[in-house]
């Protein structure tokens, strides 16, 4: 009976890890709670572990009943502020339960995984892909030409190449508030017609390669047509990047990835 036990507590933990990992990947947000330290009578032991997701639902268990309520609420203000907590419960004195004891649970934002879509895999594109996942981003680089790219994908997992049409991907990819998007195309005509469809889509960051001339046409372009609105064109970063004297692509990369360095920094300050 014990061993049965002990692979049931292991195919739970394992589930955990898991559903850990697929948070991260779908943008999903999340806390891990884990009791670190357990004193007296207290419904579950030291190491037991919950996740809870935004909505309050959740997997595992730190023991149930008042505890756990209180716990749950106080990881969803650990997913809204993005910064992890400790938590001491004195079960019988805060939480008038009769089992007593003290729990202690460290409560651990679960951050997803930041995606960086790169429409057009030109000089600056592949300057982008090759320096992004040295900041934590996960890359996926999109163009339908037939481009050797510069970066050896078979030893970076934080880099994907999808070599077909980009508003054709569109449809296949999970945009969340933990999405980065540049939009570099080969075609102005191309650029506007993803811009149009990804302000609409929820993102931490879109920009737009481009001179200020290319600019203000599509702006006028999309808003004379009804594709958008100023205010959904006034949160796109247009010409993309931190302004200053970059020459080269990989200076231009330099300053796109500054500018995506700050929004990432600013989504967890």
């Amino acid at each position: 009976m014990g061993m049965i036990n002990s692979l049931n507590w292991t195919d739970v933990m394992i589930s955990i890890y898991a559903s850990i990992e697929k948070a991260r990947t779908m943008g999903k947000k999340a806390a891990l709670c884990i009791i670190t330290d357990s004193k007296g009578s207290a419904p579950q032991k030291q190491s037991a572990k919950m996740i809870v997701y935004e909505d309050g639902s959740i997997e595992g268990t730190v023991g149930g009943g008042r505890l756990e309520m209180l716990a749950i609420k106080d990881a969803q203000e650990a997913i809204k502020t993005s910064k992890p907590a400790k938590r001491v419960y004195d079960l019988a004195k805060d939480l008038d339960m009769s089992c007593g004891g003290v729990t202690e649970i460290y409560i651990e934002p679960i951050l997803p995984d930041l995606k960086l879509y790169i429409f057009g895999s030109g000089h600056v594109g592949q300057a982008v892909a090759r320096y992004a996942p040295d900041f934590d981003f996960h890359v996926t680089l999109f163009d339908d030409r037939k481009i050797e790219i510069p970066v050896n994908t078979n030893h970076n997992v934080n880099l994907n190449y999808i070599g077909k049409d980009c508003t054709d991907s569109i449809e296949d990819i999970i945009f969340d508030t933990s999405t980065f998007i540049m939009i570099a195309t080969h075609t102005h005509a191309t650029d506007e017609k993803l811009l149009s469809i990804c302000a609409k889509k929820p993102s931490a960051y879109i920009g737009m390669i481009g001179s200020t001339k290319k600019i203000s046409q599509a702006r006028k372009r999309l808003t004379e047509q009804h594709i958008l609105t100023e205010k959904e064109l006034n949160r796109i970063d247009m010409p993309i990047g931190i302004s200053f004297n970059a020459v080269s692509p990989q200076e231009i990369a330099v300053s796109i990835l500054a500018k995506m360095i700050d929004v990432k920094n600013t989504m967890t300050a």
